[in-house]
């Protein structure tokens, strides 16, 4: 047992080293894709343009891509573990849908970064508080009904949406109703996203010191009861945590699918275990995603692509696997 439990851990570790090779590969490369050629001499030569572009624009833009796909893997780790279903992450049960609506609402009524994401916080609050009651209606205590729900809130969360762009200026604010929805990291820029990317890091560390509350509450609620915790504050506690982590993405980025989905799920296989070593893998993992679907939007094309694209290419199909794959236990 002790050399199954060392090798198991020596394996992980493996895995994690890996994991952060490559996203610090990535990382790096992100800094010099793009249409603009920059080159690291006369970035080190000092000169102004390339100096300038490189800090405000891919550096920033890369960063948010680093933590922005960290931040949603993390999310859909918490989300998955809670709800006890495989299928549970931030777009799946709507919470994006409701950052974006959210996000729409801000662009709409308020300015300034901070009411927008404030705005896309308040949708993605709602949307998991709905999720959460509609699945409450049903007595069964089914995994699916989570889901149910979520594709209910996903609906409302459209529609509302749909009244927003009725209501929007055409030639100003549905421009920008409408770039939320593609999800793009095009608009980031290195004065719209200190605030964010401060509420997303205080949010995880956060997230990561609750971790065995998190899998406390994995467990049937009379057994998590037994064991001391407060099942429906601590749920409700780590979940607006989780919401608030998703909102402040979302309200810099805007909708990208499939993220909270897949990275979970990649880091779950290869380690096996649910442990807090996996959590800060599947945030490895979700960096990667984003990293690398952002590179591929500004590169395949001559003109930039949504980044949803390319986590909908690999997210979509996967979907429809685990579905099928999980079909009577979900």
């Amino acid at each position: 047992m002790r050399r199954s439990t060392s090798s198991s851990t020596a394996k992980n570790n493996i895995y994690l080293v890996i994991g952060v090779i490559i996203l610090i590969t990535l990382f790096c490369c992100s800094l010099f894709v793009g249409k603009f050629p920059l080159s690291l001499s006369k970035i080190l030569e000092g000169d102004e343009l390339q100096t300038n572009i490189f800090w405000t624009l891919r550096f920033s833009r890369t960063l948010v891509g680093l933590l922005g796909g960290f931040s949603l893997g993390i999310a859909g780790f918490v989300y998955q573990t809670i709800f006890r279903n495989p299928l549970a992450s931030p777009d799946i049960i709507g919470v994006s849908s409701g950052a974006s609506a959210g996000a729409a609402f801000g662009i709409l009524f308020f300015s300034g970064t901070v009411s927008v994401t404030l705005s896309s916080f308040g949708g993605a609050l709602i949307s998991v508080i709905l999720a959460i009651l509609f699945s409450r209606l049903d007595r069964s205590d089914r995994k699916s009904t989570i889901i149910l729900a979520g594709i209910a809130v996903h609906s409302l969360a459209q529609t509302f949406l749909m009244i927003l762009k009725t209501m929007a200026d055409p030639e100003k604010e549905l421009a920008s109703i409408e770039y939320w929805i593609m999800g793009s990291l095009n608009g980031v820029n290195s004065h719209a996203i200190s605030i964010n990317l401060i509420l997303c890091l205080v949010c995880l560390a956060v997230l990561f010191m609750m971790h065995r509350q998190t899998l406390l509450l994995s467990q049937d609620e009379a057994e998590a009861r037994l064991l001391g915790v407060n099942v429906s504050k601590m749920r409700f506690v780590i979940l607006i945590i989780s919401t608030l982590v998703v909102s402040s993405v979302v309200s810099l980025t805007g909708l990208i699918s499939f993220v909270g989905l897949l990275a979970p799920h990649i880091s779950r296989r290869l380690t096996g275990d649910n442990t807090k070593k996996t959590m800060f893998f599947t945030g490895i993992t979700g960096g990667i995603i984003l990293l690398l679907a952002d590179m591929l939007a500004r590169s395949v094309a001559q003109t930039e692509l949504p980044v949803s694209i390319f986590t909908s290419l690999i997210g979509a199909p996967f979907l429809v696997f685990l579905i099928f794959r999980r079909r009577d236990k979900i």
